[in-house]
C-alpha cells in the first residue's frame, strides 16, 4: 500500500472544484493546499467541503509553504506555463488541464524543462478514457484499423464570458478533444491538415464557431472533423458522433455507449462495451497519472506526446487563417525557433 500523497490544486473555479471532488474520491490522495488568484475562491472551495487545507494566492507561495507530491494545474491556459514551470523546478510532478499551454512553442519549453528536471508533466485529455471510445478503437483494430475516420460534433452552448469573444472558439477551446481522440484511435500522429473555419449567420460567437478539417496521417489514413458550437437542434454527444472505415468493415460510435460494427457480409451488430477498471473521464486520467508515479507506464498525455494534439489545433487555425494546407513539421520547426528565442 502506497503512502497518501499530498496534492496542491491550483485553480478553484468550476473545473478546479470538480478536480477537488475527484481527488476526494481516492483514499491515497490528500489535498494539502488550494490556490487561486481570485480573493476568497480558494477559501470558499475548501470551506464548502469541510476541509482545513491552507489556501494561497500563488502557486509559488503554496510550493514554498507546504509539502506536495504532485500538483494539479487547473488555471486558465495563459497561466499554465508559469504554474507548471514553478512546480517542475520545485521537483513536483504536474497533472495539467488541457491545453498544456496556449502555444506549441510554450509546450516545447515545458517539455524541455520536464526532461531536464526529470519531473513528470502530463496533460489530462480525459475524453480518451471511456468504455465507449476504447471499445470503438478495439473494434476498428480488429477489422484492420481505420483508414478513414470522421467525427461530427454539433453542440449549442451559451457560455457567455470569454469564449463568446474568442477569435477561434471551437478550434482552440474544444476541438483539441476530438483531435486527441483521433490520435488515440489511429495510433499515429498527423502530417498535415486543411481547415476552413466560419461563422454561421445565426452564431452568437464573435469568432468562427464552426469548422471543417481534414488531417492526413503517415499511413495514408484521413481524419475529417466537422463541428459547430452554434447548432441548435439534434445535437451530438459532447464526444462527437464517430465513424471509422477499415479493411474488414465499418464501426460507428455515438460518443456515449453505443458501438455498432458491420462487415462486408454481416448484419450490423452492437459491440458490448469493455470494462473500465479505473472509471472514466477525470477519475481515469488521475488514476493513470498516479500509476505512473508508482512506476507504471508513461501516461498517454505526457507532455512530449500530448504536444501533438496541441499542434493539430495550431495547424488547423493556421490553415483556416491562410486558406492553405499546413504541414505539422513546419509548425514544430517554427515553434522550436520561437521556444529557443525565449
Amino acid at each position: 500500500m502506497n503512502a497518501v500523497r499530498s496534492v496542491i490544486v491550483v485553480g478553484a473555479g468550476a473545473m478546479g472544484r470538480t478536480w477537488l471532488d475527484t481527488i476526494a474520491r481516492r483514499s491515497d490522495l490528500h489535498v494539502s493546499a488550494v490556490v487561486d488568484v481570485v480573493e476568497g475562491a480558494a477559501r470558499s472551495a475548501v470551506e464548502e467541503r469541510g476541509w482545513d487545507a491552507p489556501v494561497f494566492s500563488t502557486a509559488d507561495g503554496a510550493l514554498s509553504a507546504v509539502h506536495a507530491d504532485m500538483l494539479l494545474n487547473v488555471t486558465i491556459p495563459e497561466a499554465h506555463l508559469a504554474v507548471s514551470s514553478a512546480a517542475l523546478r520545485a521537483g513536483v510532478p504536474v497533472l495539467s488541464e488541457k491545453p498544456v499551454t496556449p502555444t506549441v512553442a510554450e509546450a516545447l519549453q515545458l517539455a524541455d524543462l520536464s526532461e531536464s528536471t526529470g519531473v513528470l508533466l502530463v496533460t489530462s485529455q480525459s475524453r480518451r478514457f471511456s468504455p465507449g471510445i476504447s471499445t470503438f478503437r478495439d473494434a476498428l483494430q480488429a477489422r484492420g484499423g481505420a483508414g478513414q475516420l470522421d467525427t461530427r460534433f454539433f453542440q449549442n452552448p451559451r457560455f457567455g464570458g470569454f469564449r463568446d469573444r474568442m477569435d477561434h472558439p471551437l478550434l482552440v477551446d474544444m476541438a483539441i478533444h476530438s483531435f486527441d481522440q483521433a490520435r488515440f484511435l489511429l495510433d499515429e500522429d498527423p502530417e498535415s491538415v486543411y481547415c476552413e473555419e466560419f461563422a454561421p449567420s445565426w452564431s452568437w460567437f464573435d469568432g468562427g464557431a464552426a469548422a471543417e478539417a481534414i488531417f492526413r496521417f503517415p499511413s495514408g489514413a484521413r481524419f475529417s472533423y466537422s463541428g459547430s458550437w452554434c447548432a441548435d437542434g439534434l445535437v451530438t454527444s459532447w464526444n462527437g458522433d464517430w465513424r471509422g472505415s477499415a479493411p474488414d468493415g465499418t464501426v460507428t460510435w455515438d460518443g456515449e455507449a453505443e458501438v455498432v460494427a458491420q462487415g462486408r457480409d454481416d448484419d450490423p451488430a452492437a459491440v458490448p462495451l469493455g470494462p473500465a477498471p479505473d472509471g472514466e473521464g477525470l477519475d481515469a486520467a488521475l488514476a493513470e497519472f498516479v500509476a505512473a508515479l508508482d512506476g507504471g507506464p508513461v501516461p498517454s498525455g505526457e507532455v512530449h506526446l500530448n504536444v501533438w494534439s496541441l499542434a493539430m489545433v495550431e495547424a488547423a487555425v493556421q490553415s483556416a487563417d491562410r486558406g492553405e494546407r499546413i504541414v505539422l513539421a513546419d509548425v514544430f520547426d517554427a515553434a522550436r525557433r520561437d521556444a529557443s528565442a525565449r
